[in-house]
This record gives C-alpha cells, structure tokens and sequence, in this order.
C-alpha cells in the first residue's frame, strides 16, 4: 500500500498467479503480492514490529481515518505534528520519502512535488485499498513460525546482497537454512532475489529499476507448470 525498500510494485505482474487459494508471505513488507490477489485468503508474516503495528492499524481503519492523514509540505517535521497514534506516524513516515526501509521525519522534495503530490497520490491508493485487507490474517513473529500449508508462498527475504537495510536484515538469516526451507513448502513456491544470490538455484525474471539503480531480478519457482513467469 505505501512505498517501501524492496517492493515489488513495479514487477508483481511478471510472477506466476496463485491457485491455491490461500497466499503466505513470510516476509511480508508492503505485501504487494498478496495485494494483487487480495481476494484469497491472506497470512503476512512481518518481523518488524513497526511494519506490523502499521498494517493491523490499517485494518481496523476506514477510508475516513486515511483522508484526514496530512498532505506535507516539503520540510514539515513529523515530530512536530500531532497524530492519532504511533502508526499514523509511521505509516506517513514511509511516505514522506520513497523505498525506504525505515520511516523518515523529514517530508522530502520528491514526495512533495510529484503527481503533483506523491503523498496524495499514496492517501487515495490506501484509501482506495483499505478495504481489502479486513480478512487478511497478519503476525509479527519470524518466518519459521508459520506453519506448512499447501498455499502459494510468496518468499521475498532480504536479499543476501543488499538486504542489508532493513531493520531485521540480511545477517539475521541463514540462507542455507533458508533455502531448506523455500524447498519444503508445500503447494506453489515463489522465491525472490537479485542476480548476485547463490543460495538457490534462481532463473532470471525481468530487469527493474531500483533504488541504487538497474537490477536483474530472479527468481525460483516450485510447483507451477513451465513458462508460468510472464
């Protein structure tokens, strides 16, 4: 729903769709997986605390709570405004920057002068939104956690080059054990990196546009048929 590091908005579409009926993202960050197919039953597994908090306050939200959040100014100092709740001011805090790992305090030039307004254009998309993540099921806890269901699993973990920037990053994660665990995944099994990882044995999917410039993205696949990336 909100600009973060390492989301897939720009590429969802070149992955294989679910059949299963029921989506799980390990590491959920903004979900944009599950977004896409939202009508499924949905479980997010996000580590980070403040990612969480802000996801299941957006669900008890309606369309109203997201209109009143601030349109800021370039400048404006999220510590010198008032909101309803800590999540409120995380959530504008992604917002005031783009593909950030962490909220900003500082609303940026280019989140204030974009379309002609990035933080607008980022209100009436969640509010555009809100309403269909009500039935998703979300916890803060770590990805071994959940427990093995035939579901479509979208995997998109830091990445062993790279996902150094998020605050539950790279070096807590043992790739090894993580590819272990892609494998075992009953059902279709979607597994996201960057050209550089060698922890699976990745295809590549699409070029994109990153923070720090042009990537190949790739990715493993379990249990589609062949040619089921787009």
């Amino acid at each position: 729903m909100w600009s973060y590091y390492g989301s897939k908005t720009k590429i969802v579409d070149k992955y294989p769709e679910p059949t299963n009926g029921l989506i799980i993202e390990p590491f959920a960050g903004t979900a944009k997986y599950a977004l896409k197919y939202w009508d499924n039953d949905v479980i997010l597994i996000e580590k980070n605390e403040v990612v969480y908090k802000i996801w299941k306050w957006l669900q008890v939200c309606n369309v109203n709570d997201i209109q009143k959040l601030p349109r800021l100014k370039q400048g404006d100092d999220l510590r010198l405004m008032n909101f309803d709740c800590d999540e409120a001011k995380w959530l504008m805090g992604f917002m005031a920057s783009r593909a950030i790992a962490r909220p900003n305090n500082i609303a940026v030039k280019r989140t204030t002068t974009d379309r002609p307004n990035w933080i607008n254009f980022c209100i009436n998309r969640i509010s555009k939104d809100i309403d269909k993540i009500k039935h998703w099921d979300i916890r803060n806890c770590d990805y071994t956690d959940v427990e093995n269901k035939k579901a479509t699993w979208f995997i998109d973990p830091p990445y062993q080059f790279g996902g150094q920037h998020y605050p539950n990053g790279n070096k807590e994660i043992d790739f090894n054990e993580l590819s272990k665990w892609c494998k075992e995944r009953k059902g279709e099994v979607i597994v996201c990196e960057n050209i550089k990882a060698n922890w699976m044995n990745f295809e590549p999917l699409t070029t994109s546009n990153q923070t720090r410039g042009k990537g190949i993205e790739v990715v493993f696949l379990k249990g589609f048929g062949k040619n089921n990336c787009k």
